[in-house]
């Protein structure tokens, strides 16, 4: 799993993950992977399974919804750029090994449930959580320029990226080359966190109160 992992989270088609290449990359023959696997379906939900299955939280439990929420929301989001192969692997099959579901739906609605999210809203919520960080990721992981990474790169990478806007025609580009400087930060950590505290602040007024 190690090492297809390693294939498709470089690459950006599963397809190129082949039986045959993750032979030759762990050095045995290919009949050996099927004595594991009868084919590269159970390979791929096998993958899932193990990045779903490994979805990390912090030691605390947070009890406050918004704590709760946010918390969430950035684990969501960190197992999605640790692996963004799983980002195609959920738009493309069903993962419901009882691993998988542990990992990152159980534990995600053990955690609503502790800071009082119950009921059809801990589903809600889940389901903004999962699918946000999804179309994040999935929006991000092309746009090299939004990435923290090296402070250095990154302004620089942003920098180009708005010389690109601002030299478009602005006959017909008007807007977009007015905030040349700031569409740049579309696909950051910012941009993720400004989306995820404008959500949190609508339904933190609908979770019911716990105090007496």
């Amino acid at each position: 799993m190690d090492a297809a992992l390693a294939i498709a989270d470089s690459e950006a088609d599963l397809d190129r993950l082949t039986v045959r290449r993750l032979a030759a990359d762990l050095d045995v023959g290919v009949m050996t992977l099927y004595g594991y696997f009868r084919n590269k379906d159970e390979i791929l939900d096998a993958m899932g399974d193990r990045i779903l299955g490994s979805m990390a939280f912090p030691d605390e439990v947070d009890t406050e919804p918004a704590a709760a929420l946010r918390t969430l929301g950035l684990a969501f989001l960190a197992m999605m750029r640790e692996h963004p192969s799983v980002v195609r692997l959920l738009a493309t099959r069903v993962t419901d090994s009882p691993a998988a579901l542990v990992g990152a739906m159980e534990g995600v609605l053990h955690r609503l449930a502790a800071a009082g999210i119950t009921g059809p809203l801990a589903v809600r919520c889940y389901g903004f959580l999962i699918t946000y960080a999804l179309g994040f990721s999935a929006y991000e992981t092309p746009r090299t320029w939004g990435r923290a990474g090296d402070a250095g790169d990154a302004a620089e990478a942003r920098r180009r990226r708005s010389h690109f806007y601002a030299g478009l025609d602005r006959d017909r580009f008007p807007h977009t080359v007015d905030l040349a400087a700031e569409l740049p930060a579309l696909p950051t950590d910012e941009q993720f966190a400004d989306g995820l505290d404008a959500w949190i602040a609508g339904v933190v007024t609908r979770v019911p109160s716990r105090r007496g």
